[in-house]
């Protein structure tokens, strides 16, 4: 499917395309980026803003087009046409937006840009609101989903330091969501004396969007925040809070490989999405301290136990809080029996023991999905190898050892080691592509295919494919090393 995209109300839909959509026709798009009070200590970089807006047509058209109309009940393939501000740049980058975005949904997306005409953002430095409004001064931003996981996220940081945070949501169509992100803002509001102006709540959805996977929208939230943080004049962390173990999003069965598991902050997504904000020169450090926390260890530990236990219930974990309309629900509730409920019930009863959430389905019992859940966690959970959670965790998408922690790690007892370490790794792994079947055949797998290489301590686990290697991890001791 090729699509025009637009930000000018004026162009028209060029022969050879199958859509046209702009991000100021109210009929596609709702987007109230520029509707806020947004006036901090710098300008907002033109690149981020072109980021944005990429993020809203890629948004917009992962939920105008229905998986189940696909040859395969689910990967699509996009075209899309996008006026940006720098056209070398993102020509420049057309492979790293291509693999991230296609990578996060599970689709093919393909970009071609060109000269954007208007740039909105000199609209908006010229506008009344702009020149009224007070500068703010930031330094870190932290995403604040309603969900219990960044609730956490937000009370370790606060505890941690009050200044200087901004908190930055998103919400959609979808019932609840907002009133969800208000109440857990207010509970933060009033322990820990924040303002109003500390926190932005953006609206940003497809008018008639039927498709509900919606495996974009993080890359669509997350580039609200970079843009919100290029203004800043100043080095800004990012926190986006997530345990570790629904960032993996470890496939349960074979049905859900690959993007059947949604991939919101996958460490191969992050990673990308990382160097493309360095390749932007953005001063932006995108963190997620949880990474290898449970979301058990993240209730448990949360540094405020008793804000967290009178409010918990006010945070949304549910992957379709909505599906009791059809139920005549009035108001949004936990399905209970979803994988992110089922996560969030464990951990709960792990870190509180008594827990007040509101479920549908408290037995898991109530539906063929439900018990079809059920069935997955406990059979995962019987057949469980601590030896081949290596390679479990590979399914899920590709995990790429920071080779930086490693050697930092060495370095404290020597730089001259961690500088050999290094040169010797490389030579090693180089010399893996010779002969690679001559290496010991990985335990952990029945494929003949998955060979290990041994190298003072660690191992290093490669695939052969075609005469080349593909290395799918580093770990050591049986325990895998921090992504």
């Amino acid at each position: 499917m090729r699509i025009f995209c637009s930000n000018d109300r004026k162009s028209n839909l060029p022969e050879g395309y199958d859509e046209h959509i702009d991000i100021k026709c109210r009929s596609d798009i709702g987007f109230n980026f520029w509707d806020k009070d947004l006036k901090f200590d710098g300008g907002f970089s033109s690149l981020a803003i072109d980021l944005l807006y990429i993020s809203i047509f890629v948004f917009v058209m992962d939920r105008k087009v229905l998986r189940n109309k696909q040859n395969d009940n689910w990967s699509r393939t996009f075209e899309l046409n996008i006026p940006v501000w720098d056209v070398e740049f993102w020509n420049s980058q057309k492979d790293l937006l291509h693999d991230m975005v296609s990578f996060l949904s599970g689709d093919s997306w393909q970009f071609t840009f060109r000269k954007k005409e208007i740039l909105d953002e000199n609209d908006y430095y010229k506008s009344s609101k702009y020149k009224k409004a007070e500068a703010k001064s930031y330094d870190t931003v932290c995403m604040l989903s309603g969900g219990l996981d960044s609730y956490i996220g937000a009370i370790d940081l606060l505890e941690k330091r009050k200044n200087k945070i901004l908190f930055v949501s998103h919400y959609g169509g979808g019932k609840g969501t907002k009133e969800y992100q208000d109440m857990v803002f207010e509970s933060l509001k009033k322990e820990y004396l924040l303002e109003d102006r500390d926190y932005i709540q953006f609206y940003a959805t497809c008018k008639n969007g039927m498709e509900d996977t919606t495996r974009t929208r993080s890359f669509m939230f997350f580039s609200h925040a970079i843009a919100l943080a290029s203004a800043f004049n100043t080095d800004t962390e990012m926190y986006i809070p997530e345990n570790g173990f629904i960032s993996l999003n470890i496939p349960l069965t074979g049905a859900r490989f690959g993007s059947s598991s949604t991939r919101t902050t996958h460490p191969y997504y992050m990673k990308m999405l990382r160097s493309l904000i360095k390749k932007m020169k953005l001063e932006i450090s995108i963190l997620n301290p949880y990474q290898l926390k449970t979301k058990g260890e993240m209730v448990s530990e949360c540094k405020n136990l008793s804000l967290l236990k009178a409010n918990y219930i006010n945070t949304m974990s549910c992957s379709h809080p909505d599906v009791g309309r059809y139920e005549k629900e009035s108001e949004p509730m936990h399905c209970g029996s979803c994988i992110p409920c089922i996560i969030r019930r464990a951990a709960i009863f792990k870190g509180l023991g008594v827990d007040e959430t509101k479920f549908r389905d408290n037995k898991l019992n109530k539906t063929e999905a439900a018990k079809l859940n059920k069935s997955a966690f406990l059979q995962k959970l019987r057949r469980f190898n601590e030896n081949s959670a290596i390679l479990e965790i590979q399914k899920s998408g590709t995990i790429e050892e920071n080779l930086d922690e490693i050697l930092a790690f060495i370095a404290k007892d020597s730089i001259e080691k961690a500088v050999k370490f290094r040169d010797e790794l490389y030579e090693k792994i180089s010399g893996a592509a010779f002969m690679p079947r001559r290496f010991r055949k990985n335990g952990l797998t029945a494929n003949d295919n998955i060979r290990d290489l041994i190298f003072k301590g660690y191992v290093i686990v490669f695939e052969i494919s075609d005469e080349n290697i593909e290395i799918l991890g580093i770990y050591k001791n049986n325990l895998w090393q921090k992504p």
